[in-house]
């Protein structure tokens, strides 16, 4: 990636869309190559295909993050995938499950992460978005053609023209005190 053509690149965000992007390969892997361990501990029995697609969702979603320019659509993928984590963990609760402690745990937990990939896509929609019309951003311009230092002290010499000055009759002060006002003849 260029990171000169895009200046959004190291953004904080960004940042935490790699973190999610490998937190999802890592998440994927465990679901894939364990899926009998997760659902015995969830007390989910029954669900090893379900939590094995939802491995390779997870992997290709964060390999999709991990690649792309734009992680934005990947994560809300991610949302979209918490959703339906959520959703299967809830099923869980029906019923006397002996492992509603465990299960109660990770539901907290994929609550959080899903708190955070919300954060992440806000913020990632945030950056990309554009100020309003009419909205300009001059900060870095002095108004100088020659900047600041150039313009430093260039009006030391000047003398203000004499139709540019006040008249003598306009000027009650002079040298901080009211000047002498002669009586009108």
């Amino acid at each position: 990636m260029n990171r000169s053509v895009n200046p959004r690149a190291r953004s904080a965000h960004d940042a935490l869309a790699r973190g999610l992007g490998w937190f999802s390969i890592g998440l994927g892997l465990a679901e894939i190559l364990a899926p009998r361990a997760l659902c015995r501990a969830l007390g989910l029995p029954g669900r090893e295909a379900l939590i094995q697609a939802y491995g390779v969702r997870e992997v290709a979603t964060g390999a999709a993050i991990l690649m792309s320019h734009d992680p934005t659509p990947w994560i809300w993928g991610r949302v979209a995938g918490d959703a339906l984590d959520l959703a299967t963990l809830a099923t869980g609760f029906e019923g006397d499950n002996p492992r509603a402690g465990n299960l109660a745990l990770a539901t907290a937990a994929v609550v959080g992460v899903t708190l955070a990939d919300i954060a992440c896509v806000q913020g990632l929609t945030g950056d990309k978005r554009l100020p309003p019309p009419g909205t300009y951003e001059y900060h870095h311009r002095s108004g100088f053609p020659g900047g600041f230092a150039a313009a430093h002290g260039a009006a030391r010499d000047f003398a203000v023209p004499r139709d540019f000055r006040i008249p003598e009759p306009l000027r009650p002060w002079r040298d901080g005190r009211p000047a002498a006002v002669s009586a009108p003849s």
